[in-house]
């Protein structure tokens, strides 16, 4: 027994699968054998389909190839399986575990099909993993325990979600200069949009077409009310901003900027093309409506609504974003304490973005230095907090997305039909990949910040008695 731990890289017999390793007779001997003795294939098999798995769901969640494949890694190596190559792309994920030079390698593949936001349950991923890693579930169990998750429903009914969505885009609304009339307007436009979009969605209708309906259905419900009158002194422009900004932040822009500064470039290509087809869509929606409105004679006056910073509407722009952000970790069903912590990470980011502006600090520099913060924070606060960094990142930049500036560019383009409207488009594009790569920047950068804490931690509770030890990540020689 010891020798088999020894060459299987299992540090306690509660981690060894109950069968015996076997090798299959070889005609060279033992001094030539080059590779891990490893279980044999249905345990193998058994493994790579629970790292596969938990693979996908991050995947799913917008998670990085990076942090996929360190996962990934993470859980064959806890059972045993020290040397495996994991590829991951935008819609799949493959693992080839070498076995030396005795037996061929096992590869195995999954695809990633479905794509949606619950944070709770990547939440329950984490923890998973966690005591996967610290050698304190079986594979079995962990497998049986996955799938128990994965089939698990939402933690909020969909009414809850919608609420959430209607409270972001009034929060937005406030954010960027509305008052309690455009507010409630822009949050029951976006309640109307989001249920339109689940029937959509169970028809089968590409996200294109949904993006594309979302847009023209904020922008017309704005063009009604003000054609009609029926509320005077409404800005049509802060609806349709609010509504964009909704639309916006379902995309994967962080994921695209981390995919691509770590070297994944497939998988950022692959997210890059679905960020850019979803905003097509979301802009013709818009640039439609709003040539309709330009035929029906409306005033291109009433479109325009320009963005103006003040020091006193700051502690009002502060809790609107908070509120903007802990709406969005609800409708992405985040845990209760996510909830506030995205709220935190919210005003943390409004608040530095409206300082550095009020002080002279243009757009795109105001969002990057603001997402740096909010990444930060979210690296340090999700060790001592248990709350995954992505959710604290993208809740954090949600309130920061260039909403109206995309908003503006279209009115641009499409209704003065003036040059002026492509670079406001790519100044809309500098700011989305400011906010990601800032994010990214401020959670490397509390990397070693919170491998310092753990330490100090460790020393503060003094010594501990031997617990289970991690499997080290072996190499074929």
């Amino acid at each position: 027994m010891r020798f088999a731990m020894r060459r299987t890289g299992l540090a306690h017999p509660h981690q060894v699968i109950s069968r015996q390793l076997h090798r299959p007779a070889s005609p060279l001997s033992d001094q030539h054998i080059i590779g891990p003795a490893l279980p044999d294939d249905t345990v193998v098999n058994l493994v790579l389909d629970l790292a596969l798995r938990v693979g996908e769901i991050q995947m799913a969640s917008g998670a990085g190839a990076a942090d996929v494949t360190a996962t990934v890694i993470a859980v064959t190596s806890a059972y045993g399986l020290p040397h495996c190559e994991v590829d991951v792309i935008f819609t799949s994920i493959s693992i080839c575990c070498h076995r030396g030079t005795e037996v061929a390698p096992i590869t195995t593949h999954r695809v990633v099909r479905s794509r949606g936001l619950d944070y709770t349950r990547l939440h329950e991923l984490e923890k998973l993993v966690r005591r996967i890693t610290a050698g304190r579930i079986e594979a079995g169990a962990a497998s049986t325990e996955l799938s128990q998750l994965t089939d698990a429903a939402h933690p909020y009914p969909r009414w809850a979600a919608t609420g959430a969505w209607a409270v972001m885009a009034a929060s937005i609304a406030v954010l960027l200069g509305g008052g309690p009339t455009i507010a409630v307007l822009a949050g029951v436009v976006t309640a109307v949009i989001d249920r339109i979009g689940r029937l959509l969605n169970r028809r089968g209708l590409p996200f294109f077409f949904q993006q594309l309906v979302g847009g023209a259905l904020a922008t017309g419900a704005s063009l009604f009310v003000t054609r009609l009158g029926l509320l005077p002194g409404v800005q049509p422009a802060l609806l349709v901003a609010a509504a964009i900004t909704v639309l916006l932040s379902g995309l994967s822009v962080v994921g695209v900027v981390q995919d691509a500064i770590t070297g994944y470039n497939v998988t950022a290509a692959g997210r890059a093309t679905e960020v850019t087809v979803m905003s097509a869509g979301l802009v013709a929606g818009v640039v439609i409506a709003l040539g309709i409105g330009v035929r029906l004679g409306m005033s291109t006056s009433a479109f325009s609504a320009p963005l103006t910073q003040s020091a006193l509407r700051l502690p009002v722009q502060v809790i609107a974003a908070a509120a903007a952000a802990a709406a969005f970790a609800l409708a992405s069903y985040a845990t209760r304490r996510a909830l506030f912590v995205a709220a935190g990470a919210g005003a943390l980011g409004a608040a530095a973005h409206s300082a550095f502006v009020l002080a002279g600090v243009n757009q795109i520099a105001a969002s990057a230095a603001a997402a740096v913060l909010v990444g930060f924070a979210g690296g340090i606060a999700s060790r001592r907090l248990r709350v995954p960094p992505l959710v604290v990142a993208v809740s954090g930049m949600t309130p920061l997305l260039p909403g109206l500036t995309t908003y503006q560019s279209m009115f641009q383009l499409a209704v003065v039909r003036t040059p002026n409207g492509l670079p406001t488009l790519m100044l809309a594009v500098a700011i989305a990949l400011a906010l990601a790569a800032g994010v990214v920047l401020g959670e490397f950068l509390a990397q070693p910040v919170r491998t310092g804490l753990g330490r100090l931690e460790r020393r503060l509770a003094g010594p501990r008695l031997a617990g289970p030890l991690r499997p080290a990540r072996r190499r074929l020689e």
